[in-house]
């Protein structure tokens, strides 16, 4: 099946490399050198579904060519090259939210990751495709005689289409209208689960909570942004115990040996029936919030393979509005998978040296990754210790949130299997949690905002990009 085309304005001597890796992936690496060239070749093909333009051999070409993508209605998610010492001044709440960024140097292969996970992100793998997660048939049409539905799903690099929850095309009472995605709509299981056919709608956004140092707050933070999410503002969420070795979500919620994802898993491959979708997998709490662990033991891991984890979460996001990740402090091929899925990687930092460190190598780190546009902050305890303002300065990291040392209060929920937003609702460290919670609405509002809005001509876009980037190299300076 055809794969999409990319775009791509990078030096002669960087695009074979690219090409070669893009290639290899299933997707058309088509290079261009200017707008006007640009503008042709969308007038002709439909197919070019992301665009891979530097903003630092040639900016001005660069401002003309984004305009191009924008205009007319399009909106053709840009992965741009930029200059190293901008990258750090691009934080929390970017403009145009499905756009990325690197840095030189990069290597070709990142690159290729890159732009697989902003095709996902986008359902876009063809223009034809009309799909869960992007990663469905092409045709939704009974399969053919002996043939199963997973078998007829299009092969995606990396990823096994098999594992994807697809509801039955064969079904009596499927609707298989190509112009209409499938979603899968979970509800709590005292509620009964069902499928339901529906129109596009918003698609979750992926939060990893994540620092190389342990004892920083990571579950706490993560539960209880869950929980405000949740009870304060009408959210869907999912919380994933992603630590398969220290992991304590479940505990600190007072669920007793939940079924994992592990389980899930082997259950299907013994029974050979196709797998449950992560929605029909979760535990949901007294709270609402569902909650998935990954695996009881860290010996029985080996069925969680972090491309088909990664592919799992992504089909997550059209069951919930957030799926909020509590990452094990490492960086391990699992970690490193589903930091390309992410929207948002928030970094807890508590106002102590070790800690700052250990965050100082992430954001590092983060560049080689490619993944540095996406972290954020929250300084955890932050009326301890190291002064927020210092904890900013040093880690560099967009600051989003203070939360206020309240220790005892988190123990004495967790003892009681509930959030401290649950059981103390009126202290003032929940307030804090609901202030973070606060932020990332704004953020992800902020993305959608930017996406809806009307987009005007060449110069009036590529004058607001260019006065962003004025405005960056001026603070650098």
């Amino acid at each position: 099946m055809p794969r999409a085309a990319v775009a791509i304005t990078l030096p002669t001597a960087e695009l074979g490399a690219v090409r070669e890796h893009l290639d290899e992936a299933g997707f058309e690496a088509v290079p261009v050198e200017s707008a006007d060239e640009l503008e042709r070749l969308l007038g002709e093909r439909s197919d070019i579904r992301c665009a891979v333009l530097d903003g630092e051999t040639d900016f001005d070409t660069t401002l003309e060519m984004y305009a191009v993508l924008r205009e007319d209605g399009r909106s053709i998610p840009v992965l741009m090259l930029i200059p190293p010492r901008s990258l750090g001044r691009i934080g929390f709440g970017r403009a145009q939210a499905r756009d990325e960024y690197f840095t030189r140097p990069y290597s070709a292969e990142s690159l290729r990751w890159r732009i697989e996970a902003m095709l996902i992100r986008v359902e876009s793998v063809t223009p034809e495709a009309a799909s869960v997660g992007a990663l469905l048939s092409e045709d939704m049409s009974e399969p053919a005689s002996g043939q199963t539905t997973e078998s007829a799903a299009a092969p995606v690099p990396v990823f096994d289409p098999g594992s994807v929850e697809v509801p039955d095309a064969s079904a009596p009472d499927a609707v298989r209208d190509p112009d209409h995605p499938v979603a899968e709509i979970a509800s709590p299981p005292d509620a009964g689960l069902e499928l339901a056919v529906q129109g596009p709608r918003k698609r979750g956004r992926i939060v990893i909570v994540f620092n190389p140092k342990g004892g920083v707050g990571k579950t706490t933070i993560s539960i209880n942004m869950g929980a405000a999410l949740q009870i304060r503002k009408g959210q869907r969420v999912l919380l994933v115990d992603c630590d398969t070795i220290t992991g304590h979500i479940a505990a600190s919620l007072g669920l007793q040996r939940p079924r994992t994802l592990a389980d899930a898993w082997r259950e299907s491959a013994a029974s050979g029936l196709p797998p449950e979708s992560v929605a029909q997998i979760a535990t949901v709490h007294e709270s609402g919030v569902s909650v998935l662990v990954m695996a009881e033991s860290p010996l029985h891991t080996e069925i969680l393979e972090p491309p088909r984890v990664a592919q799992a979460i992504i089909a997550s996001r059209e069951a919930y509005d957030w799926v909020i990740l509590d990452m094990h402090p490492d960086y391990g091929p699992l970690n490193q998978s589903l930091f390309e899925q992410a929207d948002t990687i928030l970094v807890p930092v508590t106002p102590d040296v070790p800690c700052i460190r250990a965050a100082v190598q992430f954001r590092e780190l983060a560049v080689e990754l490619a993944i540095r546009d996406r972290l954020t902050m929250v300084i955890n305890r932050a009326n301890s210790g190291v002064s927020a303002s210092d904890v900013e300065r040093v880690v560099a990291i967009p600051d989003v949130a203070r939360i206020r040392s309240a220790g005892l209060l988190f123990v004495r929920a967790a003892d009681e299997g509930k959030s401290a937003v649950e059981r103390f609702p009126e202290a003032r460290v929940v307030g804090d949690v609901e202030n973070l919670a606060e932020k990332m609405l704004e953020t992800a509002q902020t993305g959608e905002d930017a996406a809806r809005s009307g987009l005007g001509s060449h110069n009036r876009i590529a004058e607001t990009l260019r006065g962003f980037f004025d405005r960056i190299s001026t603070q650098v300076s």
